[in-house]
């Protein structure tokens, strides 16, 4: 019993060591060396080649969606530019794959020893998974997002858990997404560190002032002298305040809502430079206006008609079933 199991032992070992001299001459001899390096290099030249072209032509379905007054023609036009960057990364590792394929083709024209295919491939694995496990992890997390489609290219997002990072989406591949910022740094974050996304309806915030005033007709003219002072812009307020409603409450007082759109970030210039102004200007005029110091709120309509719906239902009271006769 012994003597077979000594020989089992002496198998398994020349066995081992035959296949490791297979694989280190399968993978490391010159000229398969010399293969796979022209493999890689005319990959990665091709991959160059045909990423320029790619975002040569997501820079011409950008402006087309820039150009467009349509809402669904410009949200369809930027959804196909993010997902004509995303192909950018899945054409590179097309190539990359393309190229161990040729290696291997054209050094192992007869398939190769099946030991040392096995073992190529266990080498192969072992380096995925243990060197490139945080790359496949990111490469997850990125093609779930996209396929949920968390965001594009050129939406106004703000990142969980930094709060502190918000900017415009400027590229986005399967392992990260480039983000710039309100005061023109440019953020990479990896996908995988993305824990939520809040973005930005029509890539700007509309916030509303309410005031009471006794004069509507000097309301305007307080709006008008407002904004006349407001820093406007594509960063700063985007819209102006303009006077959506005007009500009367009684006959010496009156209800006015202005609204205006600012960059996310921004809406303080409304929210607390709009309001400072209006009372500075009120309180300079010979016959001040305001009854009460203005507020401002945020003035999505979207989100309105959804808490308006939510409000409508939690009013609403259970019936209760009316009771039959043989119940009584």
């Amino acid at each position: 019993m012994q003597f077979f199991a000594d020989n089992s032992v002496g198998e398994s070992l020349s066995q081992s060591t035959n296949a490791i001299k297979q694989i280190s001459d399968t993978l490391f001899s010159s000229n398969s060396l010399f293969v796979l390096i022209l493999s890689l290099i005319a990959a990665s030249i091709l991959s160059k080649i045909l990423s320029v072209v790619l975002r040569k032509l997501s820079r011409v379905v950008g402006r087309t969606a820039d150009a467009s007054t349509n809402l669904e023609t410009v949200n369809r036009l930027r959804r196909t530019e993010t997902w004509i960057i995303l192909s950018i990364a899945v054409v590179r590792l097309l190539c990359f794959v393309f190229a161990l394929y040729f290696w291997w083709v054209v050094t192992h024209p007869d398939g190769g020893k099946p030991t040392a295919l096995i073992g190529a491939s266990a080498i192969i694995i072992v380096i995925i998974g243990g060197v490139f496990s945080p790359l496949l992890r990111d490469l997850a997390f990125g093609s779930g997002m996209m396929a949920e489609h968390w965001y594009g290219v050129g939406d106004l997002i703000k990142v969980e858990p930094f709060m502190d990072m918000q900017g415009v989406v400027e590229r986005i591949t399967l392992r990260s997404t480039r983000i710039r910022g309100l005061n023109g740094e440019v953020i990479w974050v990896t996908n995988q560190n993305i824990a939520a996304v809040h973005i930005a309806q029509k890539g700007v915030l509309t916030v509303a002032i309410e005031i009471f005033v006794t004069d509507p007709k000097k309301a305007d003219v307080l709006i008008e002298k407002t904004n006349a002072l407001l820093p406007t812009g594509p960063s700063l307020v985007a819209s102006r305040l303009d006077i959506i409603s005007s009500d009367e409450h009684d006959d010496s007082i009156w209800h006015v809502t202005a609204v205006a759109e600012t960059a996310p970030g921004r809406q303080w210039l409304i929210e607390k430079t709009a309001i400072d102004l209006m009372k500075e200007i009120d309180e300079k005029s010979s016959k001040p206006i305001l009854i009460t110091s203005p507020f401002a709120r945020y003035a999505d309509n979207d989100t309105e008609r959804q808490f308006a719906r939510a409000v409508k239902n939690a009013k609403k009271t259970k019936r209760t079933p009316r009771r039959l006769k043989s119940d009584k």
